[in-house]
């Protein structure tokens, strides 16, 4: 079963979206900021399971659109979810295998989202 990356700087939020992704992904990592989660993808046996990235908008020394971009241009198959607010730019990520959810969505929401972009990955 693929990786998934969540990247959170917020310990709390982060163990519960990790609690939750545990329901149903065998298994989860957790890169507390967008530096971290760049230097596991420089380790070549973390990324060839790596089959989502989800991480928040807001994070300490990188925008979002900042880390997708990297993260896109060392791995451009890896699909990604970005939880931000619901007034954010959803906007700065149209592009193909970026999905744009709000942080309050519902669990089973993020579950199928993150399902569909892990399935549609690996056809």
């Amino acid at each position: 079963m693929p990786t998934i990356l969540l990247v959170d700087d917020d310990p709390l939020q982060a163990f519960a979206r990790k609690s939750l992704l545990g329901k149903r992904f065998k298994d989860v990592q957790r890169a507390a900021d967008a530096a971290e989660a760049l230097c596991l993808l420089e380790q070549p046996h973390f990324v060839e399971k790596l089959g989502l990235v989800i991480s928040g908008l807001h994070m300490p020394g990188i925008s979002g659109p900042e880390f997708v971009a990297e993260l896109h241009a060392r791995q451009p198959k890896v699909p990604v979810i970005v939880l931000g607010n619901s007034n954010d730019a959803a906007a700065d990520y149209e592009e193909d295998g970026v999905r744009f959810l709000p942080r309050t969505v519902p669990s089973e929401t993020m579950l199928t989202v993150a399902s569909e972009l892990m399935a549609r990955e690996h056809k």
